[in-house]
């Protein structure tokens, strides 16, 4: 009796397990099903990135037009560093992009400490400062040629109403690249000021309250909580607007066409005037080498942004 009445549990249990399995899943759909959503996703940057960019390597070995080419090896790239004025348009590349980047950095920041302050009005000053980057750029330029005209223009008639004469801002050499850059600095911080509101905005009001409570200063509370807690909006801003800067064409060519001379020219500009003269291989390499530099700059800013972000 004892026996029979130990084994009957046992006997119960084995009953559930005579049922029939369930039919399971191929083991090789189940690991390749998912990458399945992948091969749209592939087929397009392969057609659009890949295959261009390797194309533009191979024909800035090349004197090519539309019905024909021939290979040169690296002579284009020879004739770019030997030209002076495509040297220039180099380094004014980097400038602009340094000169621009910096100052959205800068402005970005203060702009969105005050608008995330507690002030009058700030739906409107957000909207005044946003405004900029919602006009077409040829647009701003034109508007921007109009007023640093020498004579006519409004910024210099406004610095003659108080005796002071206005420099030539697009015809002098010295300042014609400096103007481009403040009209693109006007543009673009708007971009920054809302990247920066977003990263102010998600800092906890606890560390500000513990440190007010401390006996910390306005500017201890900036230097120690707000800079190290919005790095990574410091980060994107710096990423985003270098990268621009280094592309920099359409604002540039609509408010001085790279001149006067070659002073204002960069990279961008210096390889539509080689298309346009038909020198077709030269204006590859010129794209290859943008592509380079503005590798050269992101590649490292992104490796220290990521280590400085597992640093934290």
């Amino acid at each position: 009796m004892v026996a029979t009445a130990l084994e009957a549990p046992t006997a119960r249990a084995g009953s559930k397990g005579d049922r029939a399995p369930r039919p399971r899943r191929s083991n090789y759909m189940a690991r390749t099903y998912p990458l399945w959503y992948y091969i749209p996703a592939a087929v397009l940057f392969l057609v659009f990135f890949v295959v261009p960019t390797f194309a533009s390597f191979f024909f800035s070995l090349t004197r090519w037009t539309l019905f024909d080419w021939e290979f040169i090896g690296f002579a284009n790239y020879r004739q770019f560093f030997a030209e002076p004025q495509l040297i220039g348009s180099l380094s004014n590349t980097v400038v602009y992009a340094a000169l621009t980047s910096g100052a959205k950095v800068v402005l970005g920041m203060g702009l969105g400490l005050l608008l995330t302050s507690q002030i009058r009005g700030r739906g409107l000053l957000r909207s005044v400062v946003f405004f900029p980057v919602l006009v077409s750029t040829i647009g701003v330029g034109i508007m921007f040629t109009t007023m640093m005209h020498p004579t006519d223009g409004l910024l210099n008639g406004a610095l003659a109403l108080v005796g002071i004469e206005g420099p030539k801002w697009l015809a002098n050499p010295h300042l014609a690249l400096l103007s481009v850059a403040l009209v693109d600095v006007w543009k673009g911080v708007g971009i920054a000021t809302v990247i920066y509101m977003g990263g102010i905005t998600a800092i906890p009001v606890e560390y500000y309250e513990a440190a007010k409570v401390d006996g910390s200063s306005s500017w201890n509370s900036f230097r120690h909580i707000t800079m190290p807690l919005a790095r990574p909006a410091t980060f994107t801003v710096i990423t985003l607007s270098l990268i621009g800067g280094l592309r920099s064409f359409d604002l540039i060519w609509a408010m001085t066409k790279g001149g006067p001379g070659f002073a204002s020219d960069v990279i961008a500009s210096v390889i539509y005037k080689q298309y346009q003269a038909g020198f077709y291989g030269l204006s590859t390499a010129g794209n290859v080498i943008l592509f380079l530099v503005v590798m050269v700059f992101v590649v490292p800013l992104n490796y220290f942004m990521s280590k400085a972000e597992v640093d934290r």
